[in-house]
């Protein structure tokens, strides 16, 4: 009974939080959800186009239920990096619509297999391993990545949120400038702050 119910409640969590994913890139220009914006190169579409390609393999290869579309190999050094970013020739529908089938087939697998299931991650240190691991380990990754996204969608149009629903509300930009320059001064007046006088106040 436990049993199902875990699987149910991390299944849950993780179908919500592809949406957020995927939310992420609505409304925006081509150009803004392919376009670095840090230093590494992380980008919108990249984000979607490297959950597709890992979760194709974790709830794919992993229980020896392979994903039917090729997939680059997962120790192909010179194609490392190389999702987490989209080619000019590589549209956002391409993209999003295999995400879409990766996830149905990961839900047909996660659905299948009990959570004591065995699998087996050749590319994990300690390769063996059940689908209740796999299931935390991939909305971990999903989550990890959708606050990735959260900033980058912050840094483009100041959106924020997880649902078109429940999205934070766009206040006047006199508000923010506000929050951050509180924010601002409380950083540099810490800075300057020796560290035995901050733990005196506390």
């Amino acid at each position: 009974m436990i049993d199902d119910f875990a699987k149910e409640y991390l299944h849950n969590d993780l179908r919500e939080i592809r949406e957020a994913m995927l939310w992420k890139l609505d409304g925006l220009s081509e150009y803004d959800i392919r376009r670095p914006l840090t230093s590494t190169g992380t980008n919108l579409l990249g984000l979607v186009k490297h959950l597709s390609i890992w979760q194709s393999r974790y709830f794919g290869e992993v229980f020896d239920r392979p994903f039917p579309e090729p997939l680059p190999r997962w120790d192909d050094l010179g194609a490392r990096g190389a999702d987490m970013w989209a080619t000019e020739r590589e549209t956002r529908e391409e993209i999003i619509d295999r995400y879409r089938r990766v996830c149905e087939h990961s839900d047909a697998t996660i659905t299948a297999l009990a959570i004591d299931s065995p699998g087996h991650v050749p590319w994990w240190p300690r390769p063996n391993v059940k689908l209740f691991n796999i299931l935390v380990h991939s909305l971990t990754e999903t989550s990890r990545h959708a606050g990735h996204a959260d900033i980058l969608r912050e840094q483009l149009d100041g959106s924020t949120g997880t649902t078109a629903e429940y999205a934070n509300s766009q206040r006047d930009p006199a508000f923010w400038e506000a929050q951050r320059a509180k924010i601002e001064r409380a950083a540099k007046a810490a800075a300057t702050t020796p560290d035995h006088a901050r733990s005196a106040n506390a």
